[in-house]
């Protein structure tokens, strides 16, 4: 099946497109062309349509290769440019080249047309991937380096390869005095086999996130952090190094400290208070409670002695009128309610 190709030629003979076009199809293409012949008509031509290839004959009354050429670098195209003419010495050819031409073919010659426009194609579709690749590394170095989590990326043995601006604001290092330097600055000496456990661990295939541990900052100071990590391998497939994700908690871990403290105050103070349970041997008449050793006590003794309340002493109404009639009478007399 033949390939489709958006063809512009710059070229004043009709025959000569045609045999250029017949050589295309033979060559397994399916040319869909238009043909210009001055620099006016290839200006109108490139903003109008898409083009994967542009031929141009080197002599064209009033136009011309240099000035077809001259037009594709003002549209910055990055697209196959060759020349085919049947003038052009090996002199001219060579300063075409320099100029920006991908090849040139003579029209005597067109057998080698069909080979150098599929060798350029593919050269236009690898520069094309390639600054693709570049744009998305170029895209994630930048979200890399506007993170605000330390994202550190370090070697087999453990020397820092790559720090960003999140890993400067965390631990106080720049770049400069990090890169090439071995993160074990970072480790606490009492963690020695931390780092090669959890290197083994991910060697062994298990994921290594949301580990919660400690690391010191450049003045020495510790710092909580949260920790993912992972295997950096090659095209191959073979373990370079390591990359992690670094975030500050802190504040988190202080508000956990400060949450388990309250808890535990809380604890002790339940723990402080007395309650009464149970059924409590009372005397009928006389109202007085028998204690857990067999002696009678008064409300008042045996409750302040198993709780946390006080009491304060009144009289209730009823007790009034009974204990002090007289004054009962009086506060009835004046209408007191």
């Amino acid at each position: 099946m033949s390939d489709p190709l958006r063809l512009l030629i710059a070229e004043d003979s009709e025959d000569d497109t045609w045999l250029i076009i017949r050589e295309l199809q033979r060559g397994g293409f399916r040319p869909h062309f238009e043909r210009v012949e001055t620099a006016s008509a290839m200006r109108e031509a490139i903003e109008a349509n898409t083009w994967d290839l542009i031929i141009s004959d080197y002599s064209i009354p009033s136009f011309g290769g240099q000035a077809a050429l001259a037009v594709y670098h003002q549209r910055a195209l990055d697209i196959p440019f060759i020349m085919v003419s049947g003038v052009m010495g090996e002199e001219t050819a060579v300063e075409m080249m320099k100029a920006g031409a991908h090849d040139y073919v003579l029209k005597d010659n067109l057998a080698r047309l069909v080979p150098a426009v599929i060798r350029e194609l593919r050269a236009a579709q690898e520069r094309r991937v390639r600054k693709q690749t570049e744009a998305a590394m170029t895209h994630l170095a930048a979200i890399v380096q506007s993170c605000e989590d330390a994202i550190i990326g370090t070697s087999l043995d453990g020397t820092v390869l790559s720090w960003n601006a999140g890993a400067e604001r965390l631990y106080g290092y720049q770049a400069i005095e990090m890169i090439g330097r071995s993160n074990s600055v970072l480790i606490p000496p009492h963690r020695p086999r931390e780092m090669p456990e959890i290197f083994e661990s991910l060697v062994r295939g298990a994921r290594v996130e949301g580990i919660e541990t400690v690391r010191l900052r450049k003045e020495g100071q510790p710092v909580d952090v949260l920790m993912t990590i992972s295997l950096v391998k090659d095209e191959a497939g073979r373990v370079v190094g390591a990359s992690s994700i670094e975030r500050d908690i802190s504040r988190r871990k202080q508000e956990e400290n400060d949450r388990l403290r309250l808890i535990e105050e809380l604890t002790a103070a339940l723990a402080q208070v007395k309650t009464l349970t149970g059924l409590l041997p009372i005397c009928a008449g006389c109202k007085k409670i028998r204690n857990d050793e067999g002696y009678w006590q008064q409300v008042e003794t045996y409750v302040k002695e198993h709780s946390n309340a006080e009491f304060t002493h009144s009289l209730c109404p009823q007790c009034v009128t009974r204990l002090y009639p007289e004054y009962h009478q009086r506060v009835l007399g004046s209408g007191v309610k």
